[in-house]
């Protein structure tokens, strides 16, 4: 019998849910927080984040099922234990992430955070101008789950979208056009929107760095869904207050939590939130990971038994 344990908060019904679609197995329940080294070293599966200085001496553990959908504290060599599969929860963030990303970009694009600052003082003001997604070309750098779920939301509006991935295709029912990171410094002047949503990897770190940001219209906005690795945000910082960049939304930083000194909090065209885009403050997220890590949890006890 194979030990499953899993690391995040479950009602009954969901447990019961659990047990039925992996029987056989016995399972365990506790958090990143409050699990035991002896509930680690007995564990073969298992399902949630934990520490990752935690792992490697677990002998026993065979799979890691995040329930994330990044993976990227869990690289690197002396992490994981040997013959050790990790396996993500990709796949379960679009609808959350990319319902985010697309309130971030509206309320950017209808200056509602000048009105919010404007309540605050009990200041009744006109901001001027807004724009509309109806009319823009908005560039997604990272067609993955969420990417496609962010473009399909701003082609609904109205927008024209360009996909950018690993292949170039036809396009789809998210994007209008799809390309290869080897065309972006074509595609970056083009985009009146640009939106970052890119898994965390070397090659990906500061993947928006000064030079592509240079290539960016001066009114483009700038949207990170992603990592907050993937962004330079001392080199947005100072897009920003030279006039080259005409605003940033994220949902992820460099550092997290952003110190309380920096420079970001204060800018005018910034809107940020504190990395709550996924996690399960969505309901219906947790379903999505439930179900896909228990499609995987299946598919590798069926081949590992």
């Amino acid at each position: 019998m194979k030990n499953i344990l899993v690391l995040f908060r479950l009602s009954d019904s969901q447990k019961a849910f659990l047990q039925q679609s992996i029987p056989g197995a016995a399972f365990t329940y506790a958090t990143r927080s409050t699990v035991t080294d002896a509930q680690l070293k007995e564990a073969d599966v298992i399902f949630g984040n934990p520490k990752p200085e935690k792992l490697f001496g677990l002998t026993r553990l065979r799979l890691l099922q995040l329930s994330t959908a990044g993976s990227d504290f869990y690289d690197g060599e002396n992490v994981l234990p040997p013959n050790c599969t990790v396996r993500s929860a990709s796949g379960a963030y679009g609808v959350a992430v990319s319902e985010h990303m697309l309130a971030l970009t509206l309320a950017f694009c209808k200056k509602l955070h000048l009105y919010r600052d404007n309540q605050r003082q009990s200041l009744w003001k006109d901001e001027g101008e807004v724009l509309s997604l109806a009319s823009m070309k908005v560039l997604v750098i990272g067609a993955g789950d969420i990417g496609r779920h962010y473009a399909r939301l701003c082609r609904a509006l109205g927008s024209y979208t360009i996909g950018v991935r690993r292949t170039a295709g036809s396009p789809t029912q998210e994007f209008d056009e799809l390309h290869t990171p080897e065309e972006l410094d074509q595609l970056l002047p083009q985009a009146d929107a640009v939106a970052m949503a890119l898994p965390y990897t070397p090659e990906t770190r500061n993947f928006m760095n000064e030079q592509r940001l240079g290539l960016m219209k001066s009114s483009a906005l700038l949207i990170n869904g992603g990592r907050g690795r993937t962004v330079d945000q001392q080199a947005v910082l100072a897009a920003l207050q030279g006039g080259r960049l005409g605003g940033f939304v994220t949902d992820v930083c460099n550092p997290e939590p952003l110190p309380k000194g920096d420079p970001l909090w204060q800018e005018k065209n910034v809107i940020l939130t504190p990395h709550i885009a996924g996690l399960f403050h969505l309901p219906q997220t947790l379903e999505f990971v439930l179900e896909l890590g228990i499609r995987n949890i299946t598919r590798f006890l069926k081949e590992n038994p």
